[in-house]
């Protein structure tokens, strides 16, 4: 049963993430089923996949100190595994194929069970070929009971959609034919990992590639320098590679947008999940005060706005207050560096409904770090030296679009960077291309230390955006052993081999 913390829609099931199912002791597990279904975006309906409990609720609820019981059942006609987004699970059970382990075969399944040691807005969502562009993720939300207990909880997932198959608009972007259901740099078992880049001439990956009818600029333009420094930001840069058909919150535009019921004056907890493939946006909450508590999940020093950026992979959480009055307000998320926005509605019954238009006034500026250098982890890491400092300059460039680390295409025959259980370790991380990069690492936490030269106490976190000339650097505690990838969000530049792993034993 749903209680006043639940998301209250109007007879959709993204109403919330649910929670495990009815009937369920804390020995059984929840099943999730991995299925095909059909959607309407733009008027016209759209296959996609979808991450379903059997009452038809998208993704789960768990509780923070307890475990994550999970059966994975798959319907689908094709392998797939899910991987646990921002959460710390045993290695071999991240969900990423080859380095966690073999992906669920169709009709197959797989069980899930570890604790959970801390709560936040997190979620789920294919590692394996280009599943993920098909709407194959869903939330997961991990309470803290002691964590605003009266707050209405509402969940706005986020995510780009193009009627093109993802294979197509891989092809189109790299001149590469991509086999289905390969896995490229989001697992190293397919072809694109490999054979696709394997003998490249990484002299020759400035020589450029015709790649019309992409949302680009003009790479060879802005390409990074070559003396060994990260190129000087340029008063313009790449910032969406794919021209998108749509921008979906809770799987919906803003033709015909969710009213989300909500109490008249109610105290509302917004939990944002960018689950887009390629997109950043600026979360606007128009006229509604806000405040800014948690970021990928952790908390942080409150920090008060209505407008906040948000990568993909990221995540925010924000508190907003409503005035009482039966009037309506849009939440909107603004394309970066564009007028396109997606959103929801909060409405108390009653309240009149204004549409909302799927254009904001004037586009809207590109992510950048001002607001991660006013961030301060709630709970940061203990400070400590750190044991291991790891550099990695992310490298490549729009033109012939390969994306690497430190000038390496990552390969299933990579090998991983190699670690010692409990080490403090830093990641240097240096964008030297003309694109943003939310870089995202697997099983850990990370705390921001370091932002363009300056040292500081930021957020935990575990997506970092590094835009570009930027230089930003995490740390994180090897306490969670086994071989655990780190990548670009961006799933096209994940495919393409801006791809790491780390072990450690």
């Amino acid at each position: 049963m749903l209680t006043r913390r639940d998301l209250l829609v109007n007879g959709t099931a993204f109403a919330a993430a649910a929670p495990f199912a009815a009937g369920a002791t804390e020995h059984d597990p929840t099943t999730l089923t991995l299925q095909r279904r059909v959607i309407e975006v733009n008027g016209k309906p759209a296959s996609v996949y979808g991450v379903r409990q059997g009452d038809g609720y998208a993704g789960l609820v768990a509780e923070a100190g307890g475990r994550f019981r999970v059966r994975l059942e798959n319907e689908l006609s094709e392998p797939s595994l899910l991987h646990w987004h921002g959460l710390a699970p045993p290695s071999q059970q991240d969900g990423v194929p080859g380095l966690s382990g073999p992906a669920v075969p169709p009709g197959g399944m797989a069980d899930y069970d570890f604790p959970l040691a801390f709560g936040g807005t997190y979620f789920m969502h294919s590692h394996f070929g280009f599943q993920e562009q098909g709407l194959l993720a869903a939330p997961l939300i991990v309470r803290d009971p002691k964590r605003y207990p009266d707050w209405q909880e509402v969940v706005v997932m986020l995510a780009d959609f193009s009627f093109r198959p993802p294979q197509e608009i891989y092809e189109s972007l790299t001149g590469q034919k991509a086999a289905a259901g390969s896995m490229g740099g989001m697992a190293g078992m397919g072809s694109m990992g490999g054979a696709a880049h394997e003998g490249m001439d990484h002299a020759a990956h400035g020589a450029g590639m015709e790649m019309s009818g992409m949302g680009h600029s003009d790479a060879m333009k802005h390409m990074p320098s070559q003396d060994g420094k990260p190129a000087a930001p340029m008063a313009t840069h790449d910032l969406n590679d794919v021209a998108y058909d749509a921008f979906l919150a809770n799987e919906r535009t803003l033709a015909d947008p969710q009213l989300i019921t909500v109490e008249n004056g109610g105290r509302v907890l917004l939990r944002v999940i960018n689950s887009a493939c390629m997109s950043a946006f600026h979360a606007d909450l128009g006229e509604l005060p806000g405040m800014l508590v948690a970021v990928d999940g952790q908390d942080v020093a409150a920090v008060p706005g209505s407008r906040f950026p948000v990568a993909a992979g990221q995540r925010l959480d924000i508190l907003v207050e409503l005035p009482k009055g039966a009037r309506a307000f849009p939440i909107v998320f603004v394309l970066e560096g564009e007028r396109k926005q997606t959103g929801v509605i909060l409405a108390p019954r009653g309240a009149q409904v204004v549409r909302v238009a799927e254009l904001a006034a004037q586009p809207s500026g590109a992510l950048d770090l001002s607001l991660e250098t006013q961030l301060r982890a709630s709970q940061p890491l203990p400070q400590r030296k750190a044991d291991r400092v790891i550099p990695l300059d992310l490298t490549g460039d729009m033109a012939s679009y390969v994306w690497s680390i430190n000038n390496a295409i990552w390969t299933e025959k990579t090998p991983p960077i190699e670690l010692a259980r409990g080490e403090r370790v830093e990641l240097v991380m240096t964008n030297k291309t003309m694109m943003s990069h939310p870089m995202h690492l697997h099983g850990h936490r990370f705390q921001v230390v370091e932002i363009d030269g300056r040292r500081l106490s930021g957020a935990l976190r575990d997506t970092a955006l590094v835009p570009p000339g930027g230089r930003v650097v995490v740390a994180f505690d090897a306490d969670n052993p086994g071989h655990w990838a780190f990548h670009c969000h961006l799933l096209y530049h994940a495919q393409a081999g801006m791809f790491a792993t780390f072990r450690y034993a």
